[in-house]
């Protein structure tokens, strides 16, 4: 499927299914990068992918955040220290490599900034050219990226519903790839390896809670892809449980919060989204079925917080771990300390928090 984009009869997001079963664990690679998973990403037969390092970030505990925050156990993934500073490395190493190896002429791409970095960078690592539409709110230090990296970068008035308008009808009209969220089904693949790495990270066993800032929600959707991936073919034990998942966002644009708690299976767009957290600035997730499917499906819950409670966590997360967070890790951090505050998470839940950018990223 050369173009692979969405459903033309439901309109919904085409997800990977593999031909042949995953194989056994001991067929992870020696490769000290995401593609040690290779064998369960779409790369063909003698393919090498488009890498620059991305994955295996690390896993970091916080025994004293725990206490303070009186929960049982507290890890940090630091997605910050990926090529291009985010998460969404991982997503465009898979997307540009199966792209270019089906012959694409190049890239288009609508983000709230680290998408926009990310695709720059994997663009030019398969020598091939890339459009970028970005809000002009997007901070600066990412657009600098953007331009840095060779991309054509277009600046648009609004939000990234707005930016994708543009994109796709820049796909439309040039033939170019669009790398859109969920309007191809290779980003997924790449951020499930997100799954595979924390599960391999803590010895084959998964955290009872996983709270992870949503935009998009890529990320979220691809570790409960492969959650159940790995247990059907052995990578997990039988009795593992899986992690509850939970949705964070800014209270200024939550329209999977607002969905999950009134009972809906998709969300209705956020009027006028709001956030300093760019990355949870999207008002109207193409996957949003998918993602509350996967909060219901694990018993999870959803919860968004005000833009002082993200500042503050931000900082919290920062000085209590030494990393450079960023505002979306400081708001999956404030929605741990409400939930617990609610009484809405046990005081047992042994939780990882995702940091999925860096934080010099959003500084002007």
């Amino acid at each position: 499927m050369a173009r692979a984009t969405v459903c033309p009869s439901c309109g919904q997001p085409f997800l990977v299914r593999y031909d042949s079963p995953m194989p056994q664990r001991d067929a992870v690679t020696t490769r000290w990068d995401m593609w040690r998973y290779a064998s369960t990403l779409p790369l063909c037969d003698g393919e090498e992918p488009v890498s620059l390092g991305e994955g295996l970030t690390p896993i970091a505990e916080l025994p004293a955040l725990a206490r303070e925050l009186g929960v049982g156990r507290v890890w940090v993934k630091d997605e910050g220290l990926n090529p291009t500073a985010s998460f969404k490395a991982r997503g465009m190493s898979a997307a540009v490599t199966r792209a270019r190896g089906l012959g694409v002429p190049g890239f288009v791409v609508p983000t709230a900034g680290n998408a926009g970095a990310a695709l720059a960078a994997y663009a030019a690592a398969a020598g091939l050219p890339v459009r970028v539409y970005a809000p002009d709110t997007t901070p600066t230090p990412i657009l600098d990226t953007i331009r840095v990296l060779g991309a054509d970068l277009q600046l648009v008035q609004g939000h990234i519903g707005d930016a994708g308008k543009q994109a796709r009808a820049f796909a439309a009209e040039s033939g170019f790839f669009d790398v859109s969220t969920l309007r191809e089904p290779y980003r997924i693949e790449g951020k499930k390896t997100m799954g595979i790495e924390l599960a391999e990270q803590l010895g084959w066993r998964l955290p009872t809670h996983i709270v992870y800032p949503t935009g998009g929600g890529t990320g979220l959707i691809g570790m409960w892809k492969v959650f159940a991936e790995m247990r059907r073919n052995g990578w997990l034990p039988p009795d593992v449980a899986f992690p509850k998942m939970i949705v964070a966002q800014a209270a200024g644009c939550a329209p999977i919060v607002r969905a999950f708690h009134a009972g809906a299976d998709r969300a209705t767009p956020w009027e006028n989204p709001v956030t300093h957290a760019s990355g949870l600035r999207v008002p109207g997730p193409l996957g949003d079925r998918l993602i509350l499917r996967a909060l219901r499906e694990s018993g999870g819950d959803a919860h968004a917080v005000s833009e002082d409670a993200i500042a503050v966590a931000t900082k919290r997360l920062s000085r209590s771990s030494g990393m450079d967070a960023a505002p979306e890790g400081g708001c999956a951090l404030a929605v741990v300390e409400e939930l617990l505050a609610a009484g809405r998470m046990p005081r047992d839940a042994e939780v990882l928090v995702f940091n999925t950018g860096c934080g010099a990223s959003y500084r002007f």
